[in-house]
């Protein structure tokens, strides 16, 4: 089959901005050497712009996992242009295709299926998708944004005025525009191109997927690492409206914590988050349908099995009612009822059916890592 044409524009600035990072800087370095002041920029820098993708361009405008005060989104705006990836309506009605038809080869612009190289940049050098190039269709509320529309009508100009003429003030200020420009601008741009790239390449290939195997999105706390936090994919694939990506308070989201600090500053609100039972259920039936494959072979499957199954379906039942007390009793409190009667009995039940949610939930646990350790999918 004949390869579309080239994206002549698309390959010039990865080959231009790599050459430069690669060649230029050690160059530089080698011949006038380069400055702390110019390391901490470019890392600074680095988390602005990569951030400015991650909390803005997928999770507040792709996503609506949050609303966010003008000020913040035009910090995002220009952060993201300065990543050089598009504009905010390109990228989010490209992403929103992309979670449309994730994996379908052909429709999804960046389909794991088709490869790490095609879903890391090839996608982005040919005309793969030509015929919806300019079709944002599906971002019409993002066409109501003056913030996105200003962002998309000036890009170019936002994106110039950014690497050039905020890294060569700084350079300026530092007294060496050149040593900025090289290692704040043109270092800096390649390694964030990479890291966000891994998104749509990496994160669809290593690592497991604890919530869902419908699509090739794996979680991965190494690859979290280097995203800003989107290494926890396959968690944001099946629950792409909330606004966190690590959901335990240890693992690394940054994006997931710069959205929550901006909130105790009124200036993130709305902040989405999907209920605990929906996420602890997904999880269960990942495990099951494991467990299932796993012991089909078993010369005893059919005991064992129902015996799985029979605790599966205790520990959910055992769940939904402590979800259903505990949303009930937030309801009470929320109403000022501590001091009732009702409120006393309910919490003491919720207490109670805590306790044998827990208990349901450790046995299942254990008898699961008898017949079986978690599989990697």
């Amino acid at each position: 089959m004949k390869k579309p044409p080239l994206i002549f524009l698309n390959l010039l600035i990865f080959v231009i901005t790599t050459a430069v990072a690669v060649i230029g800087v050690p160059l530089w370095a080698y011949n006038y050497g380069i400055g702390l002041t110019e390391i901490f920029v470019a890392i600074a820098l680095f988390f602005f712009t990569g951030m400015s993708i991650t909390a803005g361009y997928h999770r507040l405008w792709s996503h609506k996992t949050y609303e966010a005060h003008p000020i913040v989104k035009v910090f995002l705006a220009v952060g993201g242009a300065m990543a050089v990836q598009n504009s905010i309506l390109h990228w989010s009605s490209d992403h929103r295709v992309h979670h449309r038809h994730v994996d379908e080869n052909g429709k999804d612009p960046y389909s794991a299926k088709r490869g790490f190289w095609f879903s890391h940049m090839g996608w982005m050098l040919r005309e793969y998708q030509a015929h919806r190039y300019d079709d944002y269709s599906n971002c019409r509320d993002l066409q109501k944004d003056k913030i996105v529309m200003w962002q998309h009508n000036h890009y170019i100009a936002i994106v110039l005025a950014a690497n050039f003429g905020i890294t060569g003030l700084l350079g300026f200020l530092n007294g060496d525009i050149i040593a900025m420009i090289l290692v704040a601008g043109f270092a800096r741009l390649v390694a964030v191109h990479h890291v966000t790239f891994f998104i749509n390449s990496l994160a669809h290939i290593w690592g497991n997927r604890p919530y869902t195997d419908k699509n090739t999105a794996r979680d991965n706390g190494v690859i979290a690492l280097f995203t800003f936090g989107e290494g926890y994919h396959n968690f944001h694939h099946i629950f792409a409206n909330d606004y966190r990506n690590g959901i335990k308070w240890w693992q690394y989201d940054p994006t997931k914590w710069l959205i929550k600090s901006l909130s105790w500053l009124k200036l993130t609100k709305k902040l989405q988050v999907t209920p605990e039972e929906r996420i602890e259920k997904a999880r269960l039936q990942m495990q099951l349908k494991h467990a299932q494959i796993k012991l089909i072979n078993l010369q005893n499957a059919d005991e064992v099995l129902l015996k799985i199954q029979e605790e599966y379906d205790l520990l959910l039942h055992k769940m939904s009612e402590y979800y259903k007390t505990k949303k009930a009793l937030v309801k009470i409190r929320k109403n000022s009822l501590q001091a009732s009667y009702e409120n006393f009995e309910l919490d003491f039940k919720y207490k109670e059916l805590k306790q044998s949610f827990n208990l349901q939930r450790e046995k299942w646990q254990a008898l699961y890592t008898y017949y079986l350790e978690p599989i990697k999918a």
